[in-house]
């Protein structure tokens, strides 16, 4: 299954992998259960860097908040070593939605000089808690309610420096404009 995919609600026919320009910083930003890690997988694992999967690596729990500020520190050392390297695109598959936190992502591009893309996932509310709560690891429904309203606007991206901004946004002609 793809983004958005469960059997319940089958992916947009528009949503396919998107074409990055080697080097590219690919910042993923979404609420949990909008699809930024089923969208990941559709490329390479070696392109991922995810603040989850570090935490686990740190606690054996992917949900233990405390290990977020050793899970960023990891984080930021493969962010550096791939973007050193001119020709890896690198995806930061993490929620994202809090502006210092792509104004970081987005010092480490610049300070590399590598080109940036976001991909933001402008789901409805009720499809991310509908696709979170078929996830083998569920986020309470109160932290997706409170994360929402903070998703920033395409041009909201833009104006914070992303050189290039997709929406995934479950509405297939919409997602066709968007590219």
């Amino acid at each position: 299954m793809t983004l958005l995919e469960t059997e319940a609600h089958p992916a947009p026919p528009s949503v396919r992998p998107y074409l990055f320009t080697p080097g590219t910083l690919v910042t993923l930003v979404g609420i949990p259960g909008s699809g930024k890690s089923a969208f990941a997988s559709m490329y390479p694992a070696s392109w991922r860097v995810c603040l989850d999967e570090y935490r686990l690596a740190a606690t054996d729990d992917m949900t233990d908040q405390s290990a977020t500020p050793v899970a960023a520190q990891i984080q930021t050392l493969l962010l550096d070593a791939r973007l050193a390297r001119r020709d890896l695109i690198t995806l930061v598959d993490s929620a994202n939605v809090f502006p210092h936190v792509r104004a970081g992502l987005l010092a480490r591009a610049r300070y590399w000089q590598r080109p940036t893309a976001a991909v933001l996932f402008d789901i409805p509310l009720e499809t991310a808690q509908t696709q979170n709560a078929g996830r083998s690891r569920v986020v309470p429904a109160d932290m997706l309610r409170d994360l929402h309203p903070q998703l920033p606007t395409a041009d909201q991206l833009r104006s914070e420096g992303f050189d290039t901004v997709h929406v995934v946004s479950g509405n297939a002609a919409a997602d066709r404009r968007m590219r």
